[in-house]
């Protein structure tokens, strides 16, 4: 099922849904993709075998993508945590050349309705304090600094809707 985020940010020939099983793969890849320019390192080890399973359990926990044509050029990966109120935003990749160009935006737009969808109040994630880049989106987006964890920040926004997990992460 294709998902059309609320704010036009993503160009028209790109596409967004929920990742399948066979999206694997290319996540993967995408991980490792987003691994080395974070780090700027050449080689970084992936996600460890069994991991993205629970994405494709049927629970609630979440992975959209974003493809172009038939290639997943993005994804997110999206964890809920009813007991804490909030859904995490665990790993949000964007293939190199395709940055810039509203796709990351749209996919945080889509978990945030997700969020809203399902009764969650907030959303958390972090990033690394030398993806200024990153940071800088965040804040456009409506989210503050939270907390200061070293070498990454905790970033929150609280998205309004009810509360039906408990909790409040913001």
């Amino acid at each position: 099922m294709k998902i059309r985020p609320l704010s036009p940010a993503a160009p028209d020939e790109v596409s967004f849904r929920q990742a399948e099983a066979s999206d694997e793969g290319r996540i993967r890849e995408l991980f490792i993709e987003m691994l080395c320019s974070i780090n700027g390192t050449p080689d970084e080890k992936g996600y460890d075998e069994g991991y993205l399973d629970k994405f494709f359990a049927g629970r609630e926990d979440r992975i959209f993508v974003a493809e172009r044509g038939s290639e997943v050029i993005a994804y997110l990966s999206v964890e809920v945590y009813r007991d804490g109120g909030y859904i995490y935003l665990d790993d949000l990749s964007v293939t190199e050349s395709c940055r810039s160009r509203g796709i990351g935006t749209a996919l945080i737009n889509i978990a945030e309705v997700y969020a809203k969808e399902i009764g969650i109040p907030a959303i958390v994630f972090h990033v690394n304090r030398s993806n200024a880049r990153a940071h800088s989106l965040y804040l456009r987006l409506g989210y503050s600094d939270n907390e200061d964890q070293g070498s990454r920040m905790r970033m929150a926004k609280d998205i309004g809707t009810s509360n039906h997990g408990g909790g409040n992460a913001v």
